[in-house]
């Protein structure tokens, strides 16, 4: 019924009968897109106006004192669990990271034991409530180039609530 000959003829069919359709598929495309594959230039640009993140609302700037004034110490602490995987309260003791005895208010280079980063440096000297606050926010943002691999608090009460911890150990 079928010997060699009708099989491979049938193959070269379908093979041909594909050739002819890639072929015609790539000339179609060529002159419905004008060969160069829609990376020229916009021929009408429809300006749109600025709008507001968040649906159209403005984001009001909140006053970190006015905050920090409400700071709960106690809910700082079940905070701290994220924190001390790399830090210890305790003066001296330090993990992947410095130790944060007295943290607030201490020169940013305080251990001369602990080598820190050169853009943890240049980013402030003294962790004071407005410096941590922006740093425990987003660290790579606030430090450029700084060590520390925490993503950040994007909460401002958990940040406030952090630092009225920090301040109570060895302030």
């Amino acid at each position: 019924m079928f010997d060699t000959m009708t099989v491979t003829k049938a193959v070269g069919a379908l093979c041909a009968t594909l050739l002819v359709y890639l072929l015609g598929a790539t000339i179609a495309s060529s002159i419905y897109f004008g060969g160069g594959h829609g990376y020229s230039e916009q021929a009408y640009i429809i300006p749109v106006e600025e709008t507001v993140a968040d649906g159209g609302e403005e984001v009001e700037e909140i006053d970190f004192a006015v905050v920090m004034a409400s700071a709960s110490a106690a809910d700082g602490e079940t905070l701290w669990r994220n924190c001390r995987a790399c830090h210890a309260l305790e003066s001296g003791v330090h993990g992947t990271g410095p130790a944060l005895y007295g943290v607030v208010d201490r020169p940013v280079h305080f251990y001369d034991d602990f080598n820190y980063s050169g853009a943890l440096i240049a980013a402030t000297d003294v962790w004071d409530h407005d410096s941590l606050n922006a740093f425990l926010e987003n660290p790579r943002g606030y430090a450029p180039g700084t060590s520390m691999g925490y993503n950040g608090m994007r909460n401002v009460q958990d940040r406030a609530n952090l630092i009225a911890y920090l301040e109570t150990i060895g302030g």
